[in-house]
């Protein structure tokens, strides 16, 4: 499925997004609908030299650009779900408009111009009908307790999705994806082990009352001089994450999945895909952080990882503490927190109160400060971002890659390079839009995410 159709296309199936065929027409204009759900009506134009798609919304002061570089493919068929062909090629004038209520004639100046039609995402004060969200709790390991979000746990036979978070978010940050996708598929979100609410439940290293040391100080968790025996090897690091995936897969899911990944997610993502691809059917990248760690990987550089005494474990060192103490408390403030967001954010208009407090009130738990530290002394993982990625396309893992062209972090010249090596990866820019798109323009990246699971195939197909 993708969301583009052309206004010069001579035949074209319409489809909506329960994949049933419901209207076939010779031409768009006048096309009759049934009503699904909201759509957003843009206008765009296609540059067939460069690849690339700009839209702009009718009826808003701002506009969103969507730039696609690289050829579909066709998807196989799938139990109920309908092949289709190819929408977007060099020379071809095939399109498909999805879950539409009715064509509308978008050209203001009456010249012919290429309608893109988007799903919107559920509006709850207008009345419409969202997915309900079950929060869970799994016992991975002893003391080990993941929450994650579940959608769409009647959608029987239908595509898992599950997401993956970004550094100091968690399953929360993919409420609009949750609400949306668990209607039509089966849809899991995580938070990582030492984030979100999968913060340990006792301190993983205790200590007593120092004297002189402020109450605020003595709340902090894991700054004891002993660590308790369930978390004597624990380091919140790539590869404990997935390994939390891996099982969370095998043991709650229970099938191989489409993945996706914001950020550090997307890091994740991808390094799972590498390490478990009989487990991935797709990995969908969105800004996705191209390293991660600082300090060497034991196993892959021994004699380097041994000039550095402390790698994330607990308890944290006695010259460490300080540090994080004093650094934690500048970054966990709520001003600190605003900041961050109002910088990764590029569409400011965007309500983030939601994601702010869950944000806040992470920061505030006991084990939050131990557990950023040893996120941040944790070692890299034993693959870089390149390595992973190589693996995938030996693996023939379908790859999908999204930019918001605004992100001041992960900016899209990493895509560029990401695709460069794997050119059958699908890649698309979204402006304006910054590190976290799928929260800014969920409209955009949910049938995005729906593209990876119907116009993707193993690379060598």
């Amino acid at each position: 499925m993708e969301i583009l159709s052309y206004s010069s296309v001579s035949c074209c199936d319409v489809v909506n997004l329960r994949w049933n065929l419901v209207v076939k027409s010779s031409s768009l204009n006048g096309s009759k609908l049934p009503a699904f759900r909201k759509s957003r009506v843009l206008c765009a134009n296609f540059d067939s030299t460069s690849g690339v798609v700009s839209c702009c919304h009718i009826n808003q002061s701002f506009s969103k650009k969507l730039n696609h570089r690289g050829g579909f493919r066709s998807l196989n068929s799938h139990e109920k779900f309908k092949q289709v062909d190819p929408i977007l090629s060099s020379g071809s004038s095939d399109g498909y408009v999805i879950g539409v209520e009715e064509d509308e004639n978008i050209s203001e100046t009456g010249e012919s111009e290429t309608k893109v039609l988007i799903p919107g995402v559920p509006n709850e004060s207008n009345g419409e009908i969202s997915a309900p969200i079950s929060s869970c709790f799994w016992e991975w390991k002893p003391k080990f307790n993941v929450h994650y979000e579940k959608a769409g746990s009647e959608n029987l036979g239908s595509p898992p999705v599950l997401f993956l978070p970004g550094f100091g978010v968690g399953s929360f940050h993919y409420e609009k994806q949750m609400k949306d996708l668990g209607r039509d598929f089966r849809v899991w979100a995580i938070d990582f082990l030492g984030q979100g609410m999968s913060l340990p439940l006792e301190d993983p290293a205790p200590r007593t009352r120092e004297e002189g040391m402020s109450d605020r100080n003595n709340l902090l968790w894991g700054f004891g001089d002993e660590s308790e025996p369930w978390a004597s090897e624990l380091v919140y690091s790539i590869d404990l994450w997935q390994d939390q995936v891996r099982y969370f897969i095998e043991e709650v899911i229970g099938e191989p999945v489409y993945i996706a990944g914001n950020s550090l997610g997307g890091f994740v993502a991808l390094y799972f895909a590498a390490c478990n691809p009989h487990l991935v059917k797709g990995v969908t990248l969105l800004n996705a952080t191209p390293f991660w760690g600082f300090l060497p990987n034991p196993i892959r550089s021994p004699r380097l990882a041994k000039i550095f005494p402390w790698a994330g474990t607990f308890p944290l060192p006695a010259n460490v503490r300080k540090l994080v103490e004093f650094v934690w408390q500048k970054i966990s403030d709520p001003r600190s927190i605003a900041q961050i967001l109002e910088q990764v954010y590029a569409d400011h208009s965007t309500n983030v109160d939601k994601v702010f407090s869950c944000i806040v009130e992470t920061a505030e738990h006991p084990a939050a400060a131990a557990s950023f530290a040893s996120i941040m002394f944790a070692p890299q993982g034993q693959l870089s971002f390149k390595e992973a990625l190589s693996r995938c396309q030996t693996s023939n893992i379908p790859i999908c890659l999204m930019y918001g062209k605004e992100d001041p972090w992960v900016q899209p010249i990493w895509g560029f390079q990401v695709k460069k090596q794997v050119p059958e990866a699908l890649f698309y820019e979204i402006s304006p839009a910054g590190h976290c798109p799928h929260d800014e323009v969920p409209e955009v990246y949910n049938p995005s995410v729906i593209s990876m699971m119907f116009f993707s195939r193993p690379f060598n197909s």
